[in-house]
């Protein structure tokens, strides 16, 4: 199957034999989520995330009514 037209000009330095497949995007794509994950996993920024975008979002609201 023939690469499509954007990567095959992207990649056109590349020798054919050394041009990304598509297994090997979906592979970085696949281990990118995987460390994306476990980062998260390993910081748990849950309570930053809650104390930083839900609870100004409250704040903005209350302002807003008074």
């Amino acid at each position: 199957m023939p690469a499509a037209p954007s990567t095959g000009r992207l990649f056109r330095f590349l020798p054919p034999h050394r041009r990304p497949q598509g297994t090997d995007i979906a592979a970085t794509a696949g281990w990118t989520v995987a460390g994306v994950a476990t980062a998260v996993w390993l910081v748990q920024p849950f309570d930053w995330i809650k104390k930083t975008f839900l609870e100004k979002q409250e704040a903005e609201e209350g302002r807003t009514e008074a």
